[in-house]
C-alpha cells in the first residue's frame, strides 16, 4: 500500500496567504492544487514535506482566461477543462486545444491546472511544450507583492525544477498576441492519456504568404521541454513548402537529445521530433492562412 510520509494541512484563503504560508514555512511547504503529479510522487516516497498548502479555494482570484489587445493572460489555477473550452484561446491559440484533448483523462482535465502542469517542470508536460511555443511569459509573486516576469527559458531550471522560490507562486501566465499567427500540437503516447513519447508544438506568423516568424517546441526529447531558436532562424523570411517543413524537421531531429527508455528507442525518439514537426508546421501555416 502507498501512503505519503505524514503532513500537515493549511487551506490558503487567498495568494497573499499563501505567499504568507510559504514565508514562514520555507522549504518544507509545497502547494497543491489538482494534486495529479504532486501526490503520487509523495506516495512513493519521491516527494515528502511537512506542509501541504491548498490553493483550489484560490480559484476565483487565479483562474481566467483575459484576452488584451497585445497577449492573452492565463491563471495560474485555470483548469484543464477550461482551457480546452476557452473561446479565447480556439480563436487565438488553437494550440491548447490540440494539446488538452490528448492530456490524460476528463478526471484529470477537470481538476488539474495550468500552473501545476508547468511547475511540475516534467520534461514530458504538453502545457509546458505549447508554452515553450508561444514564447509565453510566467509572471511569479513573492513577499510583499513583488512580481517578476521570466520567460519559459528561464521559469524552467532543470528536470523537475522551476525558477519559483520557496516564498513564491506562480501567478499568470501571458501570451503575446501578433497578427498571421497560426498553431499546432501533435503527440505520440503509447496508450490514450499517456505521457509523450515524443510531442511538438509549432506556431508560426505569416505576412503577406512570408513567414514572419516562428517557434517549434518539443516534449520528452531531452532534460527540458526544448525550444529550437535554429527552426526560427531557417524559416524566417521565407514562403511557407513542403521543402522548408522537411529542413525544419531535419533540425528538430539534430536539436533534440532524447534517451533510450521502456517508451521507445533514442532514434526512434529523433524520428518522430522530425515527423511531428513537420505536421505541427504545415497544420499551423494552415490555420494561419485561415
Amino acid at each position: 500500500m502507498q501512503v505519503p510520509a505524514p503532513f500537515e494541512y493549511e487551506r490558503a484563503t487567498s495568494v497573499d496567504h499563501a505567499i504568507s504560508l510559504l514565508e514562514r514555512l520555507g522549504g518544507t511547504a509545497r502547494l497543491i492544487a489538482g494534486g495529479h503529479s504532486l501526490l503520487p510522487m509523495m506516495k512513493l516516497r519521491l516527494a515528502n514535506f511537512d506542509y501541504l498548502i491548498d490553493i483550489n479555494d484560490l480559484h476565483g482570484e487565479l483562474g481566467y482566461v483575459e484576452a488584451g489587445p497585445d497577449e492573452v493572460r492565463i491563471g495560474a489555477l485555470t483548469r484543464h477543462r477550461e482551457l480546452l473550452e476557452s473561446p479565447v484561446l480556439a480563436t487565438a491559440f488553437p494550440i491548447f486545444a490540440d494539446a488538452e484533448r490528448v492530456i490524460a483523462d476528463p478526471v484529470v482535465r477537470n481538476r488539474g491546472t495550468l500552473g501545476g502542469s508547468l511547475c511540475q517542470a516534467d520534461p514530458s508536460e504538453d502545457l509546458s511544450a505549447v508554452c515553450t511555443t508561444l514564447d509565453a511569459r510566467c509572471v511569479i509573486r513573492g513577499p510583499g507583492g513583488a512580481e517578476r516576469v521570466v520567460s519559459m527559458e528561464e521559469f524552467h531550471v532543470g528536470p523537475y525544477e522551476t525558477a519559483v522560490a520557496d516564498d513564491e507562486i506562480l501567478v499568470e501566465i501571458r501570451l503575446p498576441v501578433r497578427p498571421g499567427c497560426g498553431s499546432a500540437y501533435a503527440k505520440v503516447e503509447r496508450r490514450a492519456g499517456d505521457w509523450a513519447v515524443v510531442s511538438a508544438g509549432a506556431a508560426v506568423w505569416l505576412d503577406g504568404g512570408a513567414i514572419v516568424d516562428a517557434r517549434v517546441g518539443l516534449a520528452a526529447v531531452g532534460p527540458n521541454t526544448t525550444g529550437i531558436p535554429a527552426i526560427s532562424a531557417a524559416l524566417r523570411g521565407r514562403e511557407p513548402s513542403e521543402s522548408l517543413y522537411e529542413q525544419a524537421g531535419a533540425i528538430a531531429a539534430d536539436s533534440c537529445d532524447p534517451v533510450t527508455d521502456q517508451r521507445g528507442s533514442a532514434d526512434y525518439k529523433r524520428h518522430l521530433a522530425a515527423e511531428l514537426t513537420r505536421r505541427t508546421l504545415r497544420r499551423a501555416v494552415e490555420r494561419a492562412r485561415s
